[in-house]
């Protein structure tokens, strides 16, 4: 497994409200392997956008200088 930073797993978290956002969509009782080609490209799409979305944002409040 991959060691996150605080900042990547706050990330994780907020990609996580999307993909629950979807999936109230699509149906909580839904099994994956139930789940449209389709349906599993949104989840993932929502996921990553999310992910970048965060971490973009912690890189905008982030005030710090670059040491170079």
């Amino acid at each position: 497994m991959v060691d996150l930073t605080e900042q990547e797993q706050a990330a994780i978290r907020a990609a996580m409200k999307l993909v629950a956002e979807l999936m109230d969509e699509i149906g909580w009782d839904k099994r994956l392997a139930d789940l449209s080609e389709a349906q599993v490209l949104s989840l993932i799409e929502a996921a990553v956008e999310g992910f970048q979305d965060a971490m973009r944002a912690t890189a905008a409040s982030d005030s710090r200088e670059i040491p170079f």
